[in-house]
Formats: structure tokens, sequence, C-alpha cells
């Protein structure tokens, strides 16, 4: 612990530091939360970023200083009230950076001022995925300006040309021998590639382009008050310039499915069409206003495309040997691959039912 607060008084911590614990259970980044001991001074948020995954630190912490900035100057023209809640904020160091390299022990940091009686929830309902879409939409709506202003902090996160061809490499090369035990898997997916890769495709064409996105729409990574109202988005780890379909795809992705993405119970599959209604609902009412026609009546594409390009990544791994997710069982990610094919092939089921209702909402929010 000894190191850690040494870490700790590389930062422009306001205040004396009276304990530093964990907090959280996060997965990529390991979090701590600094207590001060005078109750008029903030406390706040360390963490060790995990640059095995986000490889160029420097690059990452420079997308979150400029969302973050130009999320608080809007909400000053606003005239939001309680600013320092509604965006996260980050300590400089002594030499002015957002971030610390220890050196000696090859390790990144940085410091963000924690956020008092606040919560975030793990529980996915119609209640929450309205709110999470409200949140994620207006999150967006606010960055509409400053795509490229951004890099991008795992390249090409969202595309699916890539993990097409990432599969067909892996394929071709067969390192452990799986290709032919699911060549019949593999023919039905590749029926629906030429139709799934269309984003790309749209956006070499001029006819979509890159906004500011997410990356990462899970139900927790929206923090609320005490008394259930929104107050901002968190985990900006992943903020980049994306297509539009990430954000939304990506929520539906996790919070649609009726079951776990590795439970191997296909038949209990289906896409939730409340928990679609929900988001949606919530989404357009902030994100209607700067997306383009185009991009609406693509929305049920992205509904569909998360859940395919997770199969094609999970199948990838499997054929691969297993190197990039942790497996539990021999076929854990046949199995993942499994279910996300299955949920994409539900989600298309509710294509028309998803249309009228997106249909619906933009009567009700393009007035």
């Amino acid at each position: 612990m000894e190191h850690i607060k040494n870490i700790a008084s590389q930062f422009a911590i306001q205040g004396t530091i009276s304990q530093i614990s964990p907090l959280g259970n996060g997965l990529i980044n390991d979090t701590y939360k600094i207590t001060t001991a005078e109750p008029a001074e903030h406390d706040y948020v360390l963490q060790r970023i995990n640059h095995h995954i986000f490889t160029d630190v420097p690059l990452l912490q420079h997308n979150i200083e400029v969302v973050t900035g130009h999320i608080r100057r809007q909400l000053e023209k606003a005239g939001t009230p309680d600013i320092d809640r509604r965006v996260l904020t980050f300590l400089p160091t002594k030499e002015g950076k957002t971030f610390y390299y220890d050196e000696e022990k090859d390790e990144y940091w940085r410091v963000s001022v924690f956020i008092s009686n606040a919560v975030t929830i793990e529980k996915v309902d119609e209640t929450s995925s309205y709110n999470a879409g409200n949140a994620f939409g207006n999150f967006e709506s606010m960055l509409t300006d400053v795509a490229d202003q951004l890099g991008e902090t795992i390249p090409s996160f969202h595309n699916m040309e890539l993990r097409r061809d990432q599969l067909r490499d892996v394929l071709r090369r067969d390192p452990v021998g799986r290709a032919a035990s699911v060549a019949e898997f593999v023919n039905q997916i590749e029926s629906y590639m030429d139709e799934m890769c269309q984003g790309e495709r749209l956006l070499r064409e001029g006819k979509l382009a890159l906004r500011v996105c997410h990356c990462d729409t899970k139900v927790n990574n929206v923090m609320f008050d005490t008394e259930g109202n929104v107050l901002c988005v968190i985990d900006l780890d992943t903020v980049m310039p994306s297509l539009f379909s990430s954000d939304y795809g990506d929520f539906l992705r996790t919070a649609a499915n009726t079951v776990a993405e590795d439970s191997p119970e296909l038949d209990k599959i289906d896409f939730r069409m409340d928990i679609f209604r929900a988001f949606t609902r919530g989404y357009l009412e902030t994100a209607g206003a700067f997306l383009t026609p185009l991009e609406v009546s693509l929305l049920p594409y992205a509904a569909e495309l998360f859940p395919y390009m997770q199969c094609v990544r999970f199948l990838w791994d499997y054929v691969s040997g297993d190197h990039y997710w942790k497996c539990q069982f021999a076929e854990h990610n046949l199995v993942r691959a499994q279910n996300q094919w299955q949920l994409f092939l539900k989600a298309r089921e509710h294509e028309e039912e998803m249309k009228e209702f997106i249909g619906e909402c933009t009567k009700i929010y393009s007035k």
C-alpha cells in the first residue's frame, strides 16, 4: 500500500489522505478509493490503467480530456447545476498530465474526483434500459462535433470487416484442427456476411460518418444519484470514433438476451422486445436530434449486427485455440458463438416489429 500512496502523491490531490482502499470489481483496471480527512475536501478514485489492453495511454487520456472538457463546457453553457457530479474530473500530475507513468514498475495511473452519494446499478429492466438509452444518447449528442479530435483506443474495435477477415484467416490456417468441425456453422454465418458488413461500405461511400461513441454501453456504466436520476456516463476508456451502430447495438446485445451469453440452453434464447423498446425510446429522445434518417433506418441492423459480430469473434477464438477469452471447458467459445448466433436469428425475427416501433418513436421525437 505504500507504493500506492506514493503514486497518489504524484497528483494534485487536495486534502490529507486518510485511507486508500480497493473499489469495485472491474475486470480491466485496478481501482482504489482515496479518502481524505477533511470533510470539505473531495475523495478520489485512483486507477492503474491496464496498458496491455489500452496500449497507447497518452492517446487514451487525450480522448478522455477532450470528451470531459467538451461536456463540461456544454453543461456550463446550458447553466446546468452541480456540474462536478455530471461529468468526470481527472486530476493533473505535478507535470500537468492526467496520467502518471511509474517507470520502475511499468505502470500507468490516473486519479479522478470521486462522485459522492452516487450509485451504479446492475439490474437490466425497462426502467434501467430507458435511462441507459437516454444517458448514452445524450452523451453522444453533446459530442457530435469532436470526432476528428479523437483517436481509436482499440483500433477497429467494432469493425465487422476486420472480424470477417480474422475469421477467414484462422479458418484457412486452422492452427488446432477445428475448422472442419465448424464448416457448416461457418457456411450459415457467411450467408449473412455481406449484409452485416454494410456499415463499413456505407462509411467508405460517404453515406455514414464516424461519431463519438462510448463503445461499452452497459447499464452499470451510467451513474445515478440516490434518487435514481442520471448523473453522468462513466468508464470512458473506450470512447472513440465509431459508427453509430456501436453504442446502440452493443447495449442490446447484452441487455436483450434472455440468457447469459455463454448459456448452452439455446432453446431459451430470445431477443427481449421490452428491453429493445425501453432502450430505443430513451435513446431516440436524446440521440434523435442528430442521427440522420439513414442511421435511424439502420437501427434494426445495429441490433442484429452486434450478436452477429460477437458470434464471429467467439468462433474465431475457438478455431484459434481459445487464446483471447478465458474458457471453463473445451468448447466454451463454441457455445458462446452458438449462443450469439441464436440471438442474432431471434433479433432478425423481430426486425419488422423493430422498424415499426422506431418509426413510431421518430414521429414523436421529430416534432
